[in-house]
């Protein structure tokens, strides 16, 4: 196995995520579809318990509107059908009078409008699948994932949505293996919905073009800038990038053990040496966030940091350092990490996704792009 991860897939030990169709854990799930047998039972009891004049009704109607969105149409089906039957018998002790048959007929007509309801509700979920296959398609064109070994180097990335079945927003990564050596860059859109997606696209084609081309890890940058500006008065419209993007992006000469880092206002990754010390690679000179160049420019000048054999760069968006628990606190990936060792950045990303989400009790507000990559 090449030790990759799909977008979404859970970690080994990780919690099994909720089904696609319901909503539901497993373990709620599997509660579920024993409630209306427990409903049609119940109801039955309470009929048999208690005078004449008290009725099943209530419960054998309610286990077929259980089943209508939970349970498959043959379930559903049965259900009603065990559910009517039921209220015949109960019914036949006593002698049948009007409120009987009514009864009866009101237990009946929940029944047939539960299966209306379940193949209303089965129609949705297809509608919703087709739309998460074109959204994991539409995930795959503009944020590939990078083959796990890239240029002799070890690579794994992850993709953690905020929004619930979301697949992709406005963070970014992408990574090329160039006769510069391995170049990447991860990203984060200041904005929402479809503009940050077209920016997210706007930036990773001009980021494949230029790692191949630029002969320097500043002139990258530089192309990226004008990319967005050229676009922005290509499309005449201030909505499509109505923020900024903030990036770092990286250069790792192919048999040199450093890393070349050019900082646009994003995050520093985090070096982790093996030995269960960790280090932020901060900005030497903060620059402005690509798409702000009209406020001041000046020229990138990229840093060089040692990134010995065997150890780990950790490259992320505030998704990550932002995220907070019940109280507000904000989440310190260099204190998480410290003292811990990891088999491989893919083992690294699955326990820190774990973390986050322990952390932050199922989820952040802000979208998270996270990019591990080791010498081996």
């Amino acid at each position: 196995m090449d030790g990759r991860r799909a977008v979404g897939q859970r970690s080994p030990g990780s919690v099994e995520p909720p089904d696609k169709r319901t909503g539901l854990y497993p373990r709620t799930r599997a509660a579920v579809r024993v409630l209306p047998a427990l409903l049609i039972v119940a109801g039955v009891l309470y009929d048999l318990l208690t005078p004449q004049y008290f009725t099943a009704a209530p419960f054998l109607s309610a286990a077929s509107l259980v089943a209508a969105p939970l349970l498959p149409l043959r379930a559903t089906v049965w259900t009603g059908v065990a559910g009517t039957v039921a209220m015949v018998l109960v019914t036949l002790r006593f002698p049948i009078g009007a409120s009987g048959i009514t009864e009866i007929a009101t237990v009946a007509t929940v029944a047939c409008l539960a299966v209306v309801i379940n193949r209303l509700v089965s129609l949705g979920n297809a509608r919703l699948a087709s739309a998460h296959e074109i959204a994991e398609a539409a995930q795959r064109a503009v944020l590939p994932e990078p083959a796990a070994r890239t240029g002799g180097l070890d690579l794994a990335v992850r993709y953690v949505a905020a929004q619930t079945d979301a697949l992709i927003g406005g963070d970014l990564y992408a990574v090329q293996d160039t006769p510069h050596g391995v170049r990447l860059v991860v990203g984060d859109v200041r904005g929402k919905g479809m503009g940050a997606v077209a920016a997210v696209a706007v930036v990773i084609g001009a980021f494949r073009e230029a790692a191949e081309q630029e002969t320097t890890l500043e002139a990258v940058a530089q192309r990226l800038e004008r990319s967005l500006i050229r676009e922005g008065v290509r499309r005449d419209s201030v909505e499509v990038f109505e923020g900024f993007i903030t990036a770092v992006l990286a250069e790792i000469p192919h048999g040199a053990q450093r890393v070349r880092l050019v900082n646009r206002g994003h995050p520093g990754p985090l070096l982790l040496p093996g030995d269960g010390t960790v280090r932020t690679l901060a900005a030497a000179e903060p620059a402005l966030p690509l798409g702000m160049g009209d406020l001041g420019a000046w020229p990138d000048r990229a840093q060089e940091e040692d990134f010995p054999c065997g150890a780990m760069l950790l490259f992320h968006t505030d998704g990550l350092s932002e995220a907070r628990d019940g109280r507000g606190v904000f989440f310190d990936p260099v204190r998480q990490l410290s003292g811990r060792q990891f088999a491989g950045p893919d083992a690294l990303l699955a326990d820190l996704v774990d973390d986050v989400l322990r952390y932050t009790g199922g989820g952040g507000t802000d979208d998270m792009a996270l990019l591990a990559v080791r010498r081996p």
